[in-house]
């Protein structure tokens, strides 16, 4: 593997799981901020719609240069539109491009996309291979201009955004192509579905441990994943895990029992951006409840100019922030109806919080 970030990061990889309708600008920052995990991605946005003119999506693609090293995630199931997504993520700075072949979300799955091409590998292959040449073409000095489907708005845009890069993110470099997946569709098939993706050879393979039909129930298989790391070693792709990871110790052990590169932890980073920490390195100020007022002001400030604007999907993460407090479930019946961070705060200095 040619040296992209990916080489450069300190072993074993504890980073922050890719999840749709979680992982925005305001929560990136956050745990990049108090957590520091080693790398980050935004949420899976859809080539198709980036391609049908849905200049909305750009929202997905936010993010501040802390958060760096910064992988832009898309998933889909067209070749083309892959191609010139990669060069839009390209020109908008990213640090790397993630396929997201991991999705059971129905409405993703039964368009081919997400887990769904796990069943259709040649299809997988074809988009891997789509996007290296749109990164390749990107390198070539092609922009989001020479992209048919990709709208003058949408554009004018990454132009602008462009321009407000560091300047070594504005010329080429290295942009590194990985895929997060999960070990099968209804059934394991880590023997054939690894190989296939191998081939390609990506980057990085983040394995879940749960088949498509798992969904997010039951427990993760990390020996399946231990068994997906045995065919990476053989060669340059790394394999990070991922699946019911609940702190920065557990990830440290099961890197070291199953031979990993790294491990990425996703819901146990909900309101505790602290998990990425050791549990003796963890700091007592701010408090989560310090961090969760900072979270709602950061939501405030990067969404509130959007004429879409609502703060209700800042509500779930203000009752992660307080699940461990002894009253907990008055307190969210309080703060689910919050719609301004000045309310935040009243409801947690009323509650001796802040």
């Amino acid at each position: 593997m040619n040296s992209t970030f990916w080489t450069k990061l300190a072993r074993p990889i504890i980073g922050l799981s890719p999840m749709d309708g979680v992982t925005d600008q305001p929560y990136r920052q956050i745990q990049k901020k108090y957590g520091q995990p080693a790398l980050i991605y935004t949420e899976f946005t859809s080539v198709e719609g980036l391609c049908h003119g849905a200049e909305r999506l750009l929202k997905e693609f936010l993010f501040d240069e802390t958060q760096r090293p910064v992988i832009g995630q898309i998933y889909g199931s067209t070749p083309e539109y892959f191609r010139q997504a990669a060069i839009l993520l390209c020109e908008l700075g990213f640090d790397g491009i993630d396929i997201n072949m991991g999705c059971p979300a129905k409405n993703v799955a039964h368009s081919g996309a997400g887990a769904a091409l796990i069943k259709t590998p040649h299809l997988a292959q074809d988009i891997i291979r789509a996007v290296k040449t749109g990164i390749a073409e990107w390198q070539s000095g092609q922009t989001t201009a020479d992209c048919p489907d990709i709208i003058p708005s949408i554009t004018a845009e990454v132009a602008r955004r462009k321009a407000l890069l560091p300047t070594e993110y504005q010329t080429t470099r290295p942009v590194p192509v990985s895929v997060k997946t999960r070990v099968g569709y209804d059934q394991p098939v880590i023997a054939d579905w690894i190989p296939t993706l191998l081939e390609m050879e990506p980057a990085t393979i983040a394995l879940h441990g749960r088949t498509l039909k798992q969904h997010y129930g039951g427990v993760a298989n990390w020996e399946y994943i231990g068994q997906a790391a045995e065919l990476a070693h053989q060669t340059s792709t790394l394999l990070v895990g991922n699946g019911d990871v609940s702190s920065y110790e557990d990830a440290l052990q099961k890197c070291q029992t199953y031979h990993l590169d790294g491990a990425l932890i996703g819901r146990a980073s909900f309101g505790n951006p602290y998990v990425f920490q050791p549990a003796d390195q963890t700091p007592a100020s701010p408090t989560r409840f310090q961090i969760a007022l900072e979270h709602a002001q950061l939501f405030e400030q990067t969404f509130s100019h959007d004429e879409r604007y609502n703060f209700l999907p800042m509500r779930k993460h203000l009752g992660w922030y307080v699940r461990e407090v002894a009253n907990a479930s008055q307190i969210r019946v309080e703060l689910f109806q919050t719609n301004t961070s000045q309310e935040v705060a009243t409801i947690l200095n009323h509650h001796g919080l802040l």
